[in-house]
């Protein structure tokens, strides 16, 4: 008699990988807006004790950006297809992503996110991160599930990581059969993650010298209408 081990996933995320080239015109473009006087600040609208650093709107319809905002509307996409074929979900008509806003945190020695989730104007939504800039401290550290990694004895091993939550935990739940219900990344640059908006999640505060350079977004999901 044939046996099957089911699998049901709580959460989905997609990997992507930037091009050097694109990390490179991210960096330009962030470190000219970085010197401009009349740089918008988002300290106000999004959850982060970024005392060291800045929260800032970026245009996503600048031309300098554009190619990455598109990129970023087509992963939005492919996410939503991949979705669709890992689920069997069928939904009535089809989505169009579109950006809803683009931010960069710029991370010093101490600063940090709490735990929160995003909000989209679209019911279903898209949250997408990537890092342009990572301290040396923070790479030389070990990976998440690597022999090497240990949360114990003020290891710093998770200092400057992200970590998403979407689910209750105990120190039992190995025993008692329990999937993880988080994990944690350790950004890379150049690597870039696309999750649902509603998935909890932080990051950890670092020591030392070197800035966490951080480039997110929202994406909304608006259904299209067929034509009359």
């Amino acid at each position: 008699m044939a046996t099957e081990f089911h699998n049901l996933p709580s959460v989905f995320v997609l990997e992507h990988d930037l091009s050097k080239n694109m990390v490179t015109d991210l960096n330009i473009y962030l470190d000219s807006y970085l010197k401009k006087k009349k740089r918008k600040s988002l300290a106000n609208t999004l959850v982060g004790q970024i005392q060291h650093g800045q929260q800032l709107l970026m245009d996503h319809e600048d031309k300098k950006l554009i190619e990455f905002s598109n990129l970023l509307c087509n992963l939005g996409a492919q996410y939503i297809n991949n979705f669709a074929q890992a689920t069997g979900a069928k939904y009535d008509r089809n989505k169009k992503v579109t950006m809803d806003e683009l931010w960069s945190v710029h991370s010093y020695e101490k600063d940090y996110n709490p735990i929160h989730s995003h909000g989209t104007k679209t019911l279903m939504g898209i949250s997408v991160t990537t890092w342009t800039k990572v301290p040396q401290q923070i790479l030389d550290q070990p990976t998440s599930g690597s022999p090497t990694y240990d949360l114990y004895n003020a290891s710093g091993h998770c200092d400057g990581y992200l970590a998403f939550s979407y689910g209750r935990q105990h120190v039992t739940d190995i025993e008692t059969l329990r999937p993880p219900q988080s994990f944690v990344l350790q950004p890379q640059v150049g690597k870039l993650y696309l999750f649902p908006s509603w998935l909890q999640h932080m990051v950890y505060p670092f020591e030392g010298k070197g800035e966490r350079r951080t480039v997110a977004a929202n994406l909304n999901c608006w259904d299209i209408q067929e034509a009359a």
